[in-house]
């Protein structure tokens, strides 16, 4: 949940700030050693495999600000979110593959990192092998499910987080429609918002927000992630030796990070991430077989697909991308509903000739399901474009209005699913909309400019 601060450090790296900056933030960093007499590790790749770990640190929040974003009980010693970060061999890319933390895993022989108690392998969550055997028994872990070699170890917790976002002055979401969770708190209206380190948090710790619990958790985690890309590389923070000190400060206090992420590294980073982008980065996680998998003395565990897991994985070795490269796009109105969703019947509301044609071609080309067959209807006068819809498709409705700007929504029960657009006279163009949830590409893979704000 706080995995996006682990993100900012490499992001932020060291830009050009300098040398001896950069040594006096790494003396604050927390040092692990979670590769300690590790043998028959994977075998090396190209490029750079960071493992993020968001850890449960309630305990440094203070009592005002537990209550506030509804922080209470007691810190688990457990990993909340774990992401899997390939950075190119040539540092233009970031991969970042999130693993749920309710997956089933199979823990390596280890010692108890509590009790001192041997354990022979035996099957978790994932996020237990944290508890079981900290940082180390983490690596281990993942690394023996993904096959992909870890270079750095990054830890974060609820601190470091909310302080990162103030520093940066906030980051922009936006949603399409209202959202509400009253166990983090988080209430947001549909439209754009500046969130603050604590609304920050309330937003990528929600879960209860539709069916989809953790996976559409992780989902919002990573549209954050994007956006704090977005602020970071645009605000000139990598530029300005002072502010950067004081994102850097905030971020390390509360970091834990392994003994050879250290001033070298920080400046190859900053360097080479000066020209990142949203769009340098993308966003996917493990496919899965199955979401709901039982297991006795477990219980419900998230099942990884193991063929296109290995896919996937394979891709992050050889330094390939995971998502396919697509052209840029102009920008586009946030609406809920994606324009392939909804299916449109254009009528021509005027006397003009071909304008219903030139509206079914351009709703076509925004994306809008036409049926490629406008028809003349209504009065040959029509000055205000119409849109007829049956209320139980109200929300594919508000989707089409936004993109026939000035048009008036007009309910009609039983009319069923197909939209019916009459075009008035008042008719100019066709507004760009793009879903505020994506079409994903394999291995259910976005890219930041996909997820920010318009």
């Amino acid at each position: 949940m706080r995995i996006a601060t682990g993100l900012s450090v490499l992001v932020l790296g060291a830009g050009g700030i300098g040398h001896a900056v950069v040594s006096g933030l790494e003396t604050g960093i927390d040092r692990v050693d979670p590769f300690k007499d590790m043998k028959n590790r994977p075998q090396g790749g190209h490029g750079l495999n960071v493992l993020l770990v968001g850890t449960d640190g309630r305990d440094k929040i203070t009592r005002a600000e537990r209550k506030k974003y509804r922080l209470g009980g007691a810190p688990c010693n457990c990993t909340d979110t774990l992401m899997l970060v390939h950075l190119s061999a040539d540092r233009k890319r970031a991969s970042v593959v999130s693993l749920p933390r309710d997956s089933y895993a199979e823990l390596p022989a280890h010692t108890d990192g509590t009790t001192g108690k041997e354990h022979t392998p035996h099957p978790v969550k994932l996020n237990a092998a944290y508890a079981e055997g900290g940082p180390h028994l983490t690596v281990r872990t993942v690394e023996q499910m993904t096959g992909v070699k870890i270079d750095h170890y990054l830890e974060v917790d609820f601190t470091s987080f909310m302080k990162t976002v103030d520093t940066l002055g906030g980051v922009e979401i936006c949603t399409a429609k209202p959202l509400k969770d009253s166990y983090t708190g988080l209430e947001l209206t549909a439209g754009t918002h500046e969130l603050d380190g604590g609304q920050a948090l309330q937003y990528v710790r929600s879960r209860h927000l539709d069916g989809a619990s953790d996976l559409g958790r992780m989902q919002r985690q990573q549209k954050f992630m994007a956006a704090l890309i977005k602020q970071t590389t645009s605000s000139g923070v990598l530029m300005n030796p002072m502010k950067f000190q004081q994102v850097a400060t905030s971020m390390l206090e509360s970091v834990r990070a392994d003994k050879g992420f250290g001033t070298e590294q920080m400046l190859e980073l900053g360097k080479a991430m000066r020209g990142f982008t949203p769009a340098s980065s993308e966003f996917a996680s493990v496919p899965l077989e199955e979401k709901q998998h039982q297991v006795k003395g477990i219980g419900s565990t998230v099942k990884w697909d193991a063929e296109k897991s290995k896919q996937m994985f394979q891709a992050l070795r050889e330094d390939r991308p995971l998502a396919a490269h697509q052209p840029k796009q102009p920008k586009a109105t946030l609406v809920d509903v994606a324009p392939g969703q909804i299916r449109v019947q254009v009528y021509n509301g005027t006397s003009k000739d071909g304008l219903g044609q030139d509206v079914d071609a351009a709703l076509r080309s925004t994306g809008f399901d036409t049926t490629r067959s406008p028809l003349s209807g209504g009065p040959a006068d029509l000055r205000r474009t119409v849109v007829a819809y049956d209320p139980r498709w109200d929300r594919s409705a508000r989707s089409l209005a936004a993109a026939l700007p000035g048009c008036e929504l007009r309910a009609v029960k039983g009319q069923g699913g197909t939209m019916k657009v009459t075009a008035g006279a008042d008719f100019t163009k066709v507004q760009r909309v793009k879903a505020e949830d994506p079409q994903r590409g394999e291995f259910g893979t976005v890219t930041g400019d996909q997820v920010v704000c318009p």
